[in-house]
Protein backbone atom coordinates (compact mmCIF):
# COMPACT_ATOMS: atom_id res chain seq x y z
CA UNK A 1 0.00 0.00 0.00
CA UNK A 2 1.59 3.40 -1.26
CA UNK A 3 -0.92 5.91 0.37
CA UNK A 4 1.02 6.82 3.45
CA UNK A 5 -3.03 8.40 4.77
CA UNK A 6 -6.01 6.24 4.65
CA UNK A 7 -9.22 6.87 6.12
CA UNK A 8 -12.70 4.99 6.61
CA UNK A 9 -15.24 3.94 8.82
CA UNK A 10 -18.83 2.24 9.07
CA UNK A 11 -22.16 2.59 7.07
CA UNK A 12 -24.14 5.27 9.17
CA UNK A 13 -20.56 7.40 9.68
CA UNK A 14 -21.23 7.70 13.28
CA UNK A 15 -17.43 6.05 13.67
CA UNK A 16 -14.88 7.56 11.30
CA UNK A 17 -11.30 6.76 11.67
CA UNK A 18 -7.66 7.66 9.75
CA UNK A 19 -4.40 5.73 9.45
CA UNK A 20 -1.22 7.71 9.00
CA UNK A 21 1.57 5.37 7.81
CA UNK A 22 2.00 2.26 6.32
CA UNK A 23 -0.68 -0.76 6.38
CA UNK A 24 0.80 -4.16 7.12
CA UNK A 25 -0.35 -7.85 5.95
CA UNK A 26 -3.66 -7.64 4.89
CA UNK A 27 -5.09 -11.22 4.67
CA UNK A 28 -8.91 -12.75 5.07
CA UNK A 29 -9.91 -15.22 7.78
CA UNK A 30 -12.04 -17.99 7.69
CA UNK A 31 -11.89 -19.01 11.39
CA UNK A 32 -15.43 -19.48 12.51
CA UNK A 33 -15.21 -16.70 15.32
CA UNK A 34 -14.65 -13.92 11.82
CA UNK A 35 -17.56 -15.91 9.99
CA UNK A 36 -20.33 -14.83 12.89
CA UNK A 37 -17.94 -11.52 13.91
CA UNK A 38 -18.58 -10.15 10.02
CA UNK A 39 -21.73 -12.57 9.47
CA UNK A 40 -19.94 -13.49 5.95
CA UNK A 41 -17.99 -16.20 4.46
CA UNK A 42 -14.42 -14.63 6.04
CA UNK A 43 -13.18 -12.11 7.38
CA UNK A 44 -11.05 -9.37 5.11
CA UNK A 45 -8.27 -7.48 7.54
CA UNK A 46 -5.51 -5.61 7.44
CA UNK A 47 -3.12 -4.95 10.27
CA UNK A 48 -2.31 -1.35 11.59
CA UNK A 49 1.39 -2.42 12.21
CA UNK A 50 3.04 0.43 12.83
CA UNK A 51 0.78 2.91 11.44
CA UNK A 52 -0.92 5.56 13.58
CA UNK A 53 -4.64 4.28 14.30
CA UNK A 54 -7.20 7.63 15.09
CA UNK A 55 -10.53 7.25 15.68
CA UNK A 56 -11.67 11.00 14.24
CA UNK A 57 -15.52 10.60 14.79
CA UNK A 58 -16.53 8.42 17.62
CA UNK A 59 -15.21 4.81 18.66
CA UNK A 60 -16.07 1.37 18.25
CA UNK A 61 -17.87 -0.85 20.82
CA UNK A 62 -16.08 -3.89 21.57
CA UNK A 63 -17.10 -7.48 22.56
CA UNK A 64 -14.26 -9.89 24.02
CA UNK A 65 -14.58 -12.61 21.29
CA UNK A 66 -12.66 -14.33 23.22
CA UNK A 67 -9.92 -14.24 26.08
CA UNK A 68 -7.12 -13.03 23.64
CA UNK A 69 -9.10 -10.63 21.21
CA UNK A 70 -11.66 -8.40 20.97
CA UNK A 71 -13.73 -6.99 18.11
CA UNK A 72 -15.13 -3.45 17.56
CA UNK A 73 -18.08 -2.24 15.40
CA UNK A 74 -20.46 0.37 15.01
CA UNK A 75 -22.57 0.73 18.25
CA UNK A 76 -25.38 2.45 15.70
CA UNK A 77 -25.09 0.43 12.61
CA UNK A 78 -23.31 -2.37 13.67
CA UNK A 79 -20.61 -2.24 10.92
CA UNK A 80 -17.26 -4.48 11.90
CA UNK A 81 -14.52 -2.15 12.22
CA UNK A 82 -11.87 -3.96 13.79
CA UNK A 83 -10.24 -6.86 15.65
CA UNK A 84 -7.72 -5.98 18.07
CA UNK A 85 -5.49 -8.70 19.98
CA UNK A 86 -2.27 -9.17 22.03
CA UNK A 87 -0.06 -8.99 18.70
CA UNK A 88 -2.07 -5.41 17.03
CA UNK A 89 -4.93 -4.26 15.69
CA UNK A 90 -6.36 -4.72 12.60
CA UNK A 91 -9.15 -3.22 10.50
CA UNK A 92 -12.32 -4.65 8.49
CA UNK A 93 -10.69 -3.82 4.75
CA UNK A 94 -13.95 -2.45 3.13
CA UNK A 95 -14.33 0.07 6.37
CA UNK A 96 -11.70 1.47 4.72
CA UNK A 97 -12.88 4.96 1.58
CA UNK A 98 -10.84 3.40 -1.05
CA UNK A 99 -10.47 -0.74 -0.07
CA UNK A 100 -9.49 -1.66 -4.01
CA UNK A 101 -5.81 -1.26 -3.05
CA UNK A 102 -5.68 -2.97 -0.03
CA UNK A 103 -5.31 -6.63 -1.15
CA UNK A 104 -4.91 -10.10 1.03
CA UNK A 105 -2.14 -11.70 0.51
CA UNK A 106 -2.89 -14.79 2.78
CA UNK A 107 -5.84 -16.59 4.26
CA UNK A 108 -5.90 -17.80 7.95
CA UNK A 109 -8.16 -19.99 9.46
CA UNK A 110 -8.73 -22.33 6.36
CA UNK A 111 -9.44 -25.48 8.69
CA UNK A 112 -13.31 -23.48 8.77
CA UNK A 113 -13.71 -22.47 5.74
CA UNK A 114 -17.06 -22.42 3.75
CA UNK A 115 -16.90 -25.82 1.24
CA UNK A 116 -18.25 -23.29 -1.54
CA UNK A 117 -16.08 -20.37 -1.45
CA UNK A 118 -13.83 -20.99 -3.42
CA UNK A 119 -16.60 -21.36 -6.41
CA UNK A 120 -18.35 -18.01 -5.76
CA UNK A 121 -16.18 -16.49 -8.91
CA UNK A 122 -17.43 -19.33 -10.86
CA UNK A 123 -21.23 -18.21 -10.27
CA UNK A 124 -22.76 -16.43 -13.25
CA UNK A 125 -23.06 -12.44 -12.68
CA UNK A 126 -25.11 -9.90 -13.49
CA UNK A 127 -24.80 -6.02 -13.41
CA UNK A 128 -27.51 -4.67 -11.11
CA UNK A 129 -28.95 -2.61 -13.92
CA UNK A 130 -29.68 -5.69 -15.88
CA UNK A 131 -32.39 -6.92 -13.33
CA UNK A 132 -35.78 -4.72 -14.13
CA UNK A 133 -37.13 -4.82 -10.64
CA UNK A 134 -33.76 -3.24 -9.27
CA UNK A 135 -33.90 -0.59 -11.90
CA UNK A 136 -37.77 0.60 -10.60
CA UNK A 137 -36.29 0.20 -7.08
CA UNK A 138 -33.64 2.07 -6.93
CA UNK A 139 -34.43 4.69 -8.89
CA UNK A 140 -36.94 5.63 -5.95
CA UNK A 141 -33.96 4.74 -3.02
CA UNK A 142 -32.25 7.22 -1.01
CA UNK A 143 -29.46 6.48 0.28
CA UNK A 144 -28.22 7.32 4.04
CA UNK A 145 -25.18 5.19 3.76
CA UNK A 146 -22.20 7.64 4.80
CA UNK A 147 -19.92 8.53 1.73
CA UNK A 148 -16.76 7.42 1.30
CA UNK A 149 -14.97 10.28 2.24
CA UNK A 150 -13.94 12.53 5.74
CA UNK A 151 -17.33 14.99 6.29
CA UNK A 152 -17.28 18.02 8.91
CA UNK A 153 -20.82 17.17 9.76
CA UNK A 154 -22.70 13.54 9.73
CA UNK A 155 -25.80 12.52 8.72
CA UNK A 156 -26.29 15.75 6.41
CA UNK A 157 -29.51 17.56 8.36
CA UNK A 158 -31.18 18.90 5.56
CA UNK A 159 -29.95 16.53 2.17
CA UNK A 160 -31.07 17.76 -1.00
Amino acid sequence: MTASIQTGGCQCGAVRFRVDGALGDASVCHCRMCQKAFGNFYAPLVSVRQAKLVWTRGGPKYFQSSNAAKRGFCGDCGTPLCYEAPDGVALAIAAFDKPAGIVPKIQWGIEAKLPYVDHVPDLPGEDTMADQDAVSFLAHLVSYQHPDYDTDHWPVENPT
